[in-house]
């Protein structure tokens, strides 16, 4: 099965390599003494603190796992690509809420880099589906669990 690719810009992959490596070269290392630790309170088959250490150790080399896939299936997002004619990955999109008048700007991201508390949408979700490939001007509306969304692209900007 081919796996899917992942998008992102020069600084969101980054900050997964950097991911990555606190994850193998700290937080291996502090579980392991962790381990270490609880094994010298004797008896293991009764040891909560062990067990706990155990459990974290299975959750960290699961995620250094999933980092690791990912990384291989990346394409790096090329800035030199971004075009300001329509609304695309690495683009800054300015709104205008229709039905309150507000304004509001989000940049489009690959999923792994979204964080909507800091203005950034991963093109799968609802909204940054409906702003691919628009252009200044034009109205979007989005179906989201708390209703419909009407915005109009006022500014789209590298």
């Amino acid at each position: 099965m081919l796996e899917k690719e992942i998008l992102l810009t020069a600084e969101g992959l980054k900050k997964l390599e950097d991911d990555l490596d606190y994850l193998k070269n700290v937080r291996r290392k502090e579980v392991a003494d962790r381990i270490k630790t609880a094994i010298s309170f004797g008896d293991i088959s009764e040891n909560s603190e062990y067990d706990d250490a155990k459990n974290e150790q299975a959750f960290l080399e699961g995620r250094i796992a999933n980092l690791e896939k990912s990384l291989r299936h990346v394409r790096l997002i090329d800035t030199s690509d971004i075009t300001v004619d329509q609304v695309g990955i690495g683009t800054i999109v300015r709104l205008r809420d229709l039905d309150h008048g507000d304004e509001i700007e989000y940049t489009l991201v690959g999923s792994p880099e979204a964080n909507p508390m800091q203005g950034r949408i991963s093109n799968e979700s609802p909204v940054g589906k409906a702003l691919m490939g628009r252009e200044i001007g034009a109205t979007v509306e989005v179906e989201v669990p708390a209703g419909t969304l009407r915005y109009e692209v006022l500014e789209i900007r590298c």
